[in-house]
């Protein structure tokens, strides 16, 4: 079997992977490993922007207050200053990529507000910031001769020492990987391994997220023994565009920053009806409204008005947006945008600090992969990518400033195949991929009860026991992979929600409707790994 050495072994294409692995180029041979093409990721689809405090008026301060806010009682607040201060050095690092934010005539920032923020502090290149970002990151990572790109790679499993069989505490040692053009296994032996894979929005029937977000790296993390916290909270964005022929479009929350009013079928505003702020409510706020409202009367969807604004403004704003409503027959301009919730963002998963560090040694997350404390219950609008640039950055200068090194000596056998056979029923896997985001989508909603968990939990877990006859009777294949991982995140995400009596953020359940006074982090002991 082949074994590939290198310094950092980063997994994942988004904002998060990608700034990691561009600033640990410079201190050794780095290996990013993404399941499809660099630009397959949730960060590639991101509208609204980059928050980061800008405007003269606006402080330090008055963001971490939106953001603990938002966060209904459960972010870290020292993590909350910490990554806040640390968003201008965040988005110079973009600068430095070659971004483009929009600027006003006067040459000073045209900073967007979104709801939560009682400020404009959204740094955006038109409503395609993440595709902009995503694009210059790609450019610059090219120019590296030291990043070590593998497109359509997946990780099969982690190795720590651990499952290695050596003894002492755990640490993770590298990952044994899939090449899924050519079927090839093979190791990838390092001291530094960092998940940047993004969140699991594909557990879920209804979801904005690509394809590729089957949480990967949470399912990775656990299986190695790292803690998993807060799956429970998992955002809802209120406004995917409702239509038969769009696939998971979001209508950017900047569009409600700019003046778009919630409103029913008929043009009659609802959102006062649920909260003083309107429809600049946090997401979870509006998007149990937009829940409620359409169990109250039936409807098949809500609606945004933001005809007011004209055709000039809107053209020139939200350029995509306004182009893509026009081509499914909605001028936004005229018309009223149908939009329903759809899963959105990850509030939970693998337990990390600031700089990364898990509870495994030798494992780092980031980004969406990754749960600091930073949005708690729910997550303020557009915090997430500046976690992203704030937490590579800050992951990067610890890794490179306390290399760590592998055991010596340190021998990886070859991936066991056993008896496994190539899959001939792929309909079972379509078939489970299907069952689970259906049952999550009906038991693990927006809106929750102890019943509906207890029978999720309990179909999820003769779910795992069939995935995981399959998974040993035949070879890896990426649907397989992605199934199997697909499986742990649903789990997870109950188990954490079952564990929460209160409704608290992202997490409401009508049995236990209340908040309690001081509430704690769900934290997950990893699976008890034994040697293999």
């Amino acid at each position: 079997m082949k074994i590939l050495d290198c310094d950092y072994f980063v997994v994942g294409s988004g904002m998060s992977g990608l700034m990691t692995a561009l600033h640990l180029a410079p201190a050794g041979r780095v290996v990013l490993a993404t399941k499809q093409r660099l630009e397959d990721c949730n960060t590639n689809f991101a509208q609204g922007g980059i928050c980061c405090v800008a405007d003269p008026a606006d402080t330090f301060a008055a963001h971490v207050q939106d953001t603990l806010v938002a966060g209904a009682g459960l972010c870290d607040e020292k993590v909350v200053r910490s990554i806040v201060s640390e968003a201008p050095a965040g988005i110079r690092d973009l600068i430095d990529c070659g971004v483009r934010f929009a600027k006003k005539e006067d040459g000073t920032w045209d900073l967007g507000r979104e709801g939560g923020h009682s400020m404009r502090r959204i740094f955006h290149a038109g409503d395609i910031t993440g595709q902009k970002c995503e694009a210059a990151m790609i450019r610059t990572l090219k120019r590296h001769s030291a990043i070590d790109v593998r497109e359509q790679t997946m990780v099969i499993e982690l190795i720590t020492t651990r499952r290695l069989g050596l003894p002492g505490p755990s640490r993770c040692v590298g990952a044994y990987v899939l090449d899924t053009r050519s079927g090839e296994i093979y190791a990838v032996r390092t001291p530094n391994t960092v998940l940047a894979t993004g969140g699991c929005g594909k557990v879920y029937l209804y979801t904005c997220n690509p394809d590729t977000a089957t949480g990967d790296g949470v399912a990775l993390a656990w299986r190695a023994g790292a803690k998993i916290a807060n799956m429970e909270f998992v955002q809802f964005h209120p406004t995917c565009l409702y239509h038969p022929k769009a696939k998971r479009f979001l209508i950017s929350e900047a569009v409600r920053g700019e003046g778009a009013v919630l409103v029913d079928r008929k043009g009659r505003p609802f959102m006062q009806n649920y909260d003083t702020r309107g429809s600049l409510a946090p997401r979870d706020i509006v998007a149990r409204a937009i829940d409620s409202e359409m169990k109250r009367t039936g409807a098949p969807y809500c609606c945004l008005d933001i005809r007011k604004k004209g055709r000039t403004f809107l053209e020139k704003r939200f350029p995509n947006i306004y182009k893509t409503c026009l081509s499914f027959g909605i001028d936004m301009a005229k018309d009223l945008i149908p939009i329903v919730p759809a899963a959105h963002y990850c509030c939970g998963g693998v337990q990390a600090t600031v700089d990364g560090r898990t509870s495994l040694p030798g494992l780092a997350a980031v980004g969406e992969t990754a749960c600091t404390g930073l949005h708690g219950a729910n997550r303020l609008a557009s915090n997430s990518l500046m976690e992203a640039l704030v937490t590579a950055r800050l992951t990067a200068n610890r890794l490179t400033a306390r290399p760590d090194r592998l055991p010596p000596k340190l021998e990886i056998p070859a991936w066991r195949i056993g008896r496994a056979v190539a899959p001939d029923e792929a309909v079972l896997v379509s078939h489970m991929w299907d069952e689970i985001r259906r049952l999550m989508w009906d038991y693990v909603g927006i809106v929750r009860t102890n019943k509906r968990l207890a029978r999720a939990r309990h179909r999820l877990q003769t779910l795992r026991r069939e995935i995981r006859e399959y998974y040993f009777d035949y070879l890896v294949t990426p649907d397989t992979l992605e199934l199997r991982n697909l499986a742990v995140c649903a789990e997870l995400i109950v188990r954490s929600a079952q564990k929460r009596h209160e409704s608290r953020g992202l997490h409401y359940t009508l049995d236990y409707p209340q908040t309690v006074a001081h509430p704690h982090p769900t934290v997950l002991p990893g699976y008890p790994v034994r040697p293999s």
